[in-house]
């Protein structure tokens, strides 16, 4: 079975900061696009960043400027580093692996801004 593993949630206060893992299987992390989404309660999960092969990466525009998707090609690890967060970054965070129209989920780590 494809395995996506996430870690690095938790409680935060407003403008703190977190770094967010996710570990996937080789083949998976080595041919896929690899990314980041997030979801609230009676919300649709949303992009939140990609990472492409060559390195190039796509920002959701409500983190922009605040969050930094970057990976670790000897540890198939992709990371997300969150600073200056806010209130409304309180969402489950997804791992998530696309080529194509194939995809695949990591479980979700929750991430809680709150003063």
């Amino acid at each position: 079975q494809v395995q996506l593993v996430e870690s690095g949630g938790g409680l935060v206060q407003p403008g703190g900061s977190l770094r967010l893992s996710c570990v996937a299987p080789r083949i998976i992390f080595s041919t896929y696009v690899m990314g980041w989404y997030r979801q609230n309660p009676g919300n649709q999960r949303e992009l939140v960043a990609h990472i492409f092969s060559g390195g190039s990466t796509n920002y959701a525009g409500s983190v922009k400027g605040r969050f930094t998707i970057s990976r670790d090609n000897a540890k198939n690890t992709v990371y997300l580093q969150m600073d200056s967060l806010k209130p409304e970054d309180t969402a489950v965070y997804y791992c998530h692996a696309e080529r194509s129209v194939r995809t695949y989920w990591g479980q979700g780590t929750q991430v809680t801004v709150s003063s």
